[in-house]
C-alpha cells in the first residue's frame, strides 16, 4: 500500500470540544499522526452526554477517532518544557481555547515560532478581532452571529438554529483547509506560519448566499421566495431554497414527522409533474406552463405536489419522480441513516470496536482519496499514549515517567 496523503506529518492536538477535534480527526483520517494533547483530568467532552456509566461519551468518541492521547499538565514548570519539546517536533498545532490562554500559557505564536519556525500554528476562535472578539463561542452562538439563524424558519416563526454542525465541524473543515494550504506553501518557502479560522466567519461564508439576496433585495421581490411580503432583509423561507429551482418538502403517507420528499420543480420536469398529479392539462396552461408564470404561486404549485405525494408513501414517491429524472430526495431520519447498508457500504456509517465500550457507530470520512484510504480506528482512552510518546519518542525513563505522574504533570 502506499503512503497515506498526510503520512509523515505530526500534529499537536490541543483542542477540545467539537470545533478542533472535527479538524484534527479529519486530518488523522487523511493520515497524519495526530497527537491529543489532553490535562490530566481529560477533555470535557470525554463526560458529557454519557450514555454509559465511566465510560467515553459517544460525543468524545465520534469526534477523536484515530488519534493518540497524552496528558499533561501545562501550568507546571516541567509541563511547560515536556510542551516546549512537543511542539520542536510537531508539524502542526492546533488549538480553540478562549482568547489569551494560549497567550497567558506562554505558548502565543511568537513562541510557538520560536521554538520552531516551520511548525503550523492554527487557531479556532469564536469570533475575529473587533468587538465580539471576548464574546463566548458555542454551535448555535455562531449560527446566530454568521447570518444562519436570521434565514432558517418560517416566515411567521422565530430564528431556527440548524441540526447540521456548522459552527463547530464547519469550522473544523475551513481549519483543515487552512492547515493543508500553509503545509503546502511550507514546502515553497521552509517557513510554518498561524492560521486564523473565526467559527462566526465559517459559518458567514457558508451562509454567502443570503448577503447574495440580501443585495438582490435593493431591486425589489425575490420571486424565487415563496414569501408574500419583502422587507429589508432576507426573510425566512422555510423549506425553499431561493435558489433558480424552487423546491419545498411535500407530505408523503401515513404522515409520519419524516415522511416527507423534497421536491425540485426544473423547467423541464414541470410536464411529468403534471402527468404524476393528475392534472395533464397545467403543462400547456399559460398561467402554469412557464417558470415565470410558476413563481408567483409557488405555495400553490406545491400544495398541488403534496395533494398527490400525501396519498403515497415516501419510497414510492421517490421511485415515481426518479423515474422521471425530476430531482428529488426522502427526508432520512437519523435513525434511518444509522441502518443505510449504502451508507454503510462506502463507509460513511461504521462500527468501531471500543475497548471499555464494546462497539459504537460514527461517520466515516467523506473524503475519499484513491491512494489514501481511511480506515477509522477507536478514539484513545485517556493518557493511552503517555508511555509510547514520552519514553518512546522523548526518550524519558521509566523513573522520569513515574516522577511525572507522582508530581502530577502527565
Amino acid at each position: 500500500m502506499t503512503a497515506r496523503a498526510l503520512e509523515g506529518i505530526r500534529v499537536l492536538d490541543m483542542t477540545h470540544v467539537q470545533s478542533g477535534p472535527s479538524a484534527t480527526q479529519l486530518l488523522a483520517w487523511l493520515g497524519a499522526d495526530v497527537v491529543k494533547l489532553e490535562a490530566p483530568t481529560g477533555d470535557i467532552t470525554r463526560r458529557q452526554l454519557r450514555d454509559l456509566p465511566d465510560v467515553d461519551s459517544l460525543y468524545f468518541t465520534m469526534l477523536n477517532c484515530n488519534k493518540r492521547s497524552i496528558t499533561l499538565n501545562t501550568k507546571t514548570e516541567r509541563g511547560k518544557e515536556i510542551l516546549t519539546e512537543l511542539i520542536r517536533r510537531s508539524d502542526v498545532m492546533v488549538e480553540n481555547f478562549g482568547p489569551g490562554a494560549v497567550d497567558r500559557m506562554g505558548f502565543g505564536w511568537d513562541r510557538v515560532r520560536e521554538i520552531n519556525p516551520r511548525i503550523v500554528y492554527a487557531s479556532i476562535k469564536g469570533f475575529g478581532d473587533g468587538p465580539y472578539t471576548r464574546f463566548k463561542a458555542y454551535e448555535v452562538v455562531a449560527q446566530a452571529m454568521g447570518g444562519s439563524m436570521a434565514t432558517t424558519g418560517f416566515e411567521d416563526g422565530p430564528p431556527l438554529a440548524t441540526g447540521a454542525q456548522i459552527g463547530d465541524s464547519g469550522t473544523g473543515v475551513h481549519t483543515v483547509a487552512g492547515i493543508l494550504a500553509a503545509l503546502f506553501q511550507r514546502e515553497r518557502t521552509g517557513r510554518g506560519q498561524r492560521v486564523d479560522v473565526a467559527m462566526q466567519h465559517a459559518v458567514l461564508n457558508l451562509c454567502r448566499v443570503k448577503l447574495r439576496d440580501q443585495q438582490r433585495l435593493a431591486h425589489g421581490p425575490l420571486p424565487e421566495y415563496p414569501n408574500e411580503d419583502f422587507g429589508e432583509e432576507v426573510p425566512r423561507s422555510g423549506n425553499a431554497s431561493g435558489g433558480g429551482q424552487p423546491g419545498w418538502a411535500v407530505r408523503c403517507a401515513p404522515g409520519g414527522p419524516n415522511d416527507y420528499v423534497y421536491v425540485i420543480v426544473q423547467p423541464v420536469g414541470w410536464r411529468p409533474i403534471t402527468e404524476l398529479i393528475g392534472r395533464p392539462e397545467l403543462a400547456d396552461d399559460p398561467e402554469w406552463a412557464t417558470p415565470e408564470a410558476r413563481l408567483p404561486k409557488l405555495n400553490k404549485m406545491f400544495q398541488l405536489i403534496e395533494e398527490w405525494s400525501a396519498t403515497l408513501p415516501k419510497w414510492e414517491v421517490l421511485q415515481r419522480l426518479t423515474a422521471h429524472d425530476i430531482p428529488c430526495g426522502p427526508i432520512l431520519s437519523t435513525k434511518e441513516i444509522i441502518e443505510d447498508a449504502s451508507l454503510a457500504a462506502d463507509g460513511m456509517v461504521v462500527r468501531v470496536p471500543h475497548p471499555e465500550r464494546g462497539e459504537f457507530v460514527t461517520v466515516g470520512s467523506p473524503i475519499k482519496l484513491s491512494d489514501s484510504p481511511v480506515e477509522v480506528t477507536s478514539s484513545p482512552l485517556l493518557g493511552e499514549h503517555n508511555e509510547e510518546v514520552y519514553a518512546g519518542e522523548l526518550g524519558l525513563t521509566d523513573t522520569e515517567l513515574s516522577l511525572l505522574k507522582s508530581d502530577g504533570v502527565i
